[in-house]
């Protein structure tokens, strides 16, 4: 039976980090963004992210965040969220489920504690923005 499904895999969608400028807090902010870099509309997208890690040697985690977004155009980024200074230093996690053509797919992203910094930051074509892929 498990033979049987087929699960398609998840080509040229990202979820990635941009780091720039916030209003609110007057600095520059790392920010989640969903990149649809097929030349496709994605339908019924949703994110859902969290953090965890050790901190001072304190086991923490974070609440989880839920983004719907009925559609997302081809080779377009859409803001998912701000990455909070506090949560840089800990595994961000990233569960990615959309529809195309008709089929659902899904991917999870991690980018690993302390890893979402300038020095890994590098040009991102598609959008002609500088960021970090999630692996």
């Amino acid at each position: 039976m498990k033979k049987d499904i087929i699960i398609p895999e998840v080509e040229n969608v990202y979820v990635l980090a941009i780091k720039e400028w916030n209003e609110d807090f007057g600095e520059n902010s790392w920010y989640a963004y969903l990149l649809n870099g097929t030349s496709e509309k994605l339908e019924m997208a949703m994110v859902v992210s969290n953090a965890s890690g050790i901190i001072n040697g304190e086991e923490r985690k974070t609440g989880s965040f839920r983004h719907a977004f009925n559609e997302v155009l081809p080779e377009t980024a859409i803001k998912v969220e701000l990455l909070e200074n506090n949560v840089l230093q800990l595994d961000n996690h990233f569960m990615l489920t959309y529809f195309l053509n008709g089929k659902l797919y899904d991917k999870n992203f991690t980018f690993e504690a302390n890893t979402i910094k300038d020095e890994n930051a590098t040009a991102l074509q598609s959008i002609n923005r500088i960021g970090i892929l999630g692996k």
